[in-house]
């Protein structure tokens, strides 16, 4: 599991996929959710501007990305 970052919250989901490089352009990003091949916290997701936070995990092409806010640590 890949932890990330965000600097600043809600961040549309797309955005995480085409910055996190799970898809190679914002357009890509919007296709493959829209295609449901996303998760968000083990659900399918189909909203391409689902506001994602700190707490939520998404799972997409074999990888998951969990989120974390600023000054957040792997152990909380």
């Amino acid at each position: 599991m890949r932890e990330v970052v965000l600097e600043r919250e809600p961040v549309e989901l797309y955005k995480i996929l085409k910055f996190e490089g799970l898809a190679e352009h914002g357009g890509a990003a919007k296709s493959i959710v829209a295609e449901g091949l996303v998760r968000v916290n083990g659900e399918v997701e189909t909203r391409k501007r689902r506001k994602i936070v700190s707490g939520d995990t998404i799972e997409c092409a074999g990888e998951t990305l969990r989120m974390l806010g600023v000054g957040s640590t792997q152990n909380e």
